[in-house]
């Protein structure tokens, strides 16, 4: 789909720009809401009123209507029109706004303010057929008091004509309420509750009988009538079912387009968000408007959003406790719990006088110093494709090559060194630091319990580069790395000269050492 489209019903969260946006105030949400409902429900009563007259007197077989009929009805017709529109809309605008009540006051709506506001477009539907069932009583009464022969035809027609009249209300009542329907869904756990109402299924059925299958059976009524009435002609007969095929067309139509733009609407909001989820937008919601199923999809997604968030927020504060690398390769299973044996290269960096620097400075100087050596330090490491794998007090223990493999972990961390070096002089100048490089086998993993552990590397390895350290911070330049480790570099070794040997504590003979090389 063009992404304009996508982004057109995202503006129109409720399937139409007629509804509104999903915060507009409640003072606008009620004008819109009374005068879309008055409007759709008088235009589509008068017009089923209207195609009553027009069949039953001068379209179905029947005896021609005798001028008192025509005079009768013709007083009768309007006057009861105009009182049902009249009532009916006062009636049902009096009953929706004390059952959305709590909308209009923008509070927060109850588990009984829900139930009422749902049943809304049911309430003001039977209100209407109540009104349709007194006009089919009523005319058919007239019509059997000033032309019986017309009696079976009038109480057919009007009666299929309200079921279709009521079955538009109805969807279209439901249109209308969207935004409300939304308001008092939200917040509601509904992805575990049964659907209100008879479901899409059940709608489905009873909106194609109220469309067609209600029409037809006039038809066939009006062809019974014109087999047993010899008056009737063939031409009558003919134009009669042409036209109440057009208007069983029109209105089935009609209806089932608002039927399937019900379903369709809440499945396209859904359809559109999980296309904004998949592009990374997990702030994404839609609004909940239906009580069927549909309404059960559109919660489950917010749901499933919801919890795609709480996964991503628990990621990331898990990767910046063990380090982004550490917790991608553990959410994808590539990292054996126990330990292994990997050659790895370690980076080990601790402050020079830091506790004589704390007792001279406010503890918020200290912490924006440290924040600032952390932060030149993690920077490089993560450039040079390294994990952090602790923060030690003051001291920092950097990872090359666990773990996910490094092709060049040595000349990685070299490099990382080197440029570490340099910006913590020119940055960080207040306080020095000292940094050891050192390369060898570790054991790399999860130590700890199964309830609570965390990934570290423990070896000969990590033990040198924290003894280099404390050699560093007296040779210039602060930064130290074992001979070995230049010799398992690439191209960064070129960088770096032999310094001589010292003797390691813990260690039995010494370790070659190396510097960097002078800058030309």
């Amino acid at each position: 789909m063009p992404l304009r489209r996508t982004d057109a019903r995202r503006r129109n969260p409720f399937g139409s720009r007629l509804l509104g946006a999903a915060d507009q105030s409640a003072r606008a949400l009620r004008i819109r809401v009374q005068v879309l409902l008055t409007a759709l429900l008088v235009t589509t009563n008068v017009v089923g009123a209207a195609l009553v007259f027009v069949i039953s007197y001068f379209v179905v077989p029947a005896p021609e209507p005798t001028r008192a009929t025509v005079v009768s009805l013709a007083i009768a017709v309007p006057v009861y029109v105009a009182a049902a529109v009249l009532v009916g809309a006062a009636v049902g605008t009096a009953t929706t706004l004390r059952a959305l009540r709590w909308a209009t006051t923008d509070s927060t709506p109850d588990d009984d303010d829900r139930r009422k506001a749902l049943r809304v477009p049911l309430r003001l539907t039977l209100m209407q057929a109540l009104m349709w069932l007194v006009a089919t009583v009523l005319f058919t009464g007239l019509s059997l008091v000033l032309q019986p022969s017309r009696a079976l035809s009038t109480g057919l027609t009007v009666g299929i004509a309200g079921l279709v009249s009521c079955g538009v209300a109805y969807l279209l009542t439901e249109f209308t309420l969207r935004p409300l329907a939304a308001r008092a869904l939200a917040g509601a756990s509904l992805s575990r509750r049964r659907p209100r109402g008879a479901g899409v299924g059940g709608r489905m059925v009873l909106f194609w009988w109220l469309g067609t299958g209600a029409p037809v059976v006039g038809l066939v009524v009006a062809a019974v009538v014109a087999l047993t009435d010899d008056v009737t002609s063939l031409t009558r007969l003919a134009v009669t079912a042409l036209v109440l095929a057009g208007v069983i067309l029109v209105f089935g139509f009609f209806l089932t387009v608002l039927n399937a733009r019900s379903v369709v609407a809440p499945i396209l909001s859904v359809r559109d968000a999980l296309l904004d989820v998949e592009r990374g937008d997990l702030d994404r919601e839609v609004p909940v408007y239906d009580g069927t199923e549909l309404g059960l999809l559109q919660a489950g997604f917010n749901e499933m959003v919801h919890g795609l968030r709480e996964r991503e927020h628990l990621r990331d504060m898990f990767g910046r406790h063990v380090g982004r690398v550490v917790a991608d390769a553990a959410a994808k299973a590539e990292v054996e719990l126990g330990g292994e044996t990997r050659t790895v290269t370690v980076v080990f960096v601790d402050l020079v006088g830091s506790t004589t620097y704390a007792t001279e400075h406010s503890p918020a100087e200290v912490v924006q110093v440290l924040n600032r050596f952390f932060a030149v330090v993690v920077d490089e490491v993560d450039r040079h494709g390294g994990l952090v794998n602790k923060f030690i007090g003051d001291a920092v223990l950097a990872i090359f090559g666990a773990p996910v493999e490094l092709d060049d972990h040595a000349g990685a961390a070299l490099a990382s060194a080197r440029a570490m070096a340099a910006r913590l002089a020119a940055e960080v100048p207040e306080i020095g630091a000292g940094i050891g490089v050192a390369t060898g086998e570790v054991v790399a993993g999860n130590v700890g319990h199964r309830e609570r552990f965390e990934y570290t590397v423990i070896g000969d390895a990590v033990n040198s580069a924290a003894r280099l350290t404390d050699l560093a911070k007296g040779v210039d330049g602060r930064l130290l790395a074992t001979w070995a480790t230049v010799e398992a570099a690439g191209e960064e070794g070129a960088q770096w000269s032999r310094q001589g040997s010292a003797l390691l504590r813990g260690r039995p003979e010494e370790t070659e050492l190396a510097l960097p090389c002078p800058r030309s």
